[in-house]
């Protein structure tokens, strides 16, 4: 199954995955295309815009290889496709409905953890389109620095919220040294003092982040 929809996406106004949804599926799909529920599911795969491209998936590992900006210095490190875009057609987590969400003033309660510790991050979502709906907001973590190779983001928490329409809810996740943990080269799992970045969204595409140290 290789999810190439890039032909169809550039040719319909949106597309409706329902995978297998049973002997209800009729009703539940007349439901969303006739407007009477408003959709809020989240793709739990990453499609990709080619062949070349699989495997592909957001939890991939960082590269070496260095992408030079406008000045030509150096300053990104990652890898490029000749004929290809490097993002995905739909990234995991991805989703639309017939609203749309606006994230703002994502925030830390700490720029430091101790290793018992605890941070709280937390995100304003607004509903800003003229439907209420539900959104799946997305809590993603990165260890920048580790002894093995650390994945470029990890899924760690979401939250299905409601919002009426023009409506405004703080969304907060608690982070303890347990979302830190990985297996190392000794097989221990364990959470190594550094720098962690955070990220709330609505896919695991987001770029917006705030940044804390775990400290010993």
């Amino acid at each position: 199954m290789k999810l190439l929809l890039v032909e169809e996406y550039q040719n319909v106004k949106a597309i409706l995955n329902v995978w297998f949804p049973g002997t209800e599926a009729g009703y539940a799909i007349s439901d969303v295309l006739f407007g009477d529920e408003n959709p809020s599911g989240k793709l739990t795969a990453t499609f990709p815009r080619s062949v070349g491209q699989i495997p592909i998936y957001y939890s991939a590992k960082n590269t070496g290889r260095p992408l030079a900006n406008k000045e030509g210095t150096f300053e990104k490190f990652r890898s490029n496709y000749i004929d290809e875009r490097n993002e995905p057609l739909f990234p995991f987590g991805y989703g639309l409905n017939y609203t749309t969400f606006l994230y703002t003033n994502l925030k830390l309660t700490s720029d430091k953890m101790s290793a018992n510790g605890k941070v709280i991050a937390s995100v304003d979502i607004t509903n800003t389109g003229n439907f209420n709906g539900k959104e799946v907001v997305q809590l993603y973590i990165r260890d920048v620095v580790g002894s093995v190779t650390r994945p470029i983001k990890e899924l760690k928490g979401f939250q299905k919220i409601y919002l009426n329409k023009g409506e405004t809810k703080t969304v907060r996740f608690e982070i303890s040294v347990d979302d830190l943990k990985f297996y190392n080269a000794d097989l221990e799992f364990v959470a190594e003092p550094g720098i962690f970045d955070v990220f709330i969204g609505t896919n695991s595409d987001s770029h917006e982040k705030v940044s804390f140290e775990l400290i010993k």
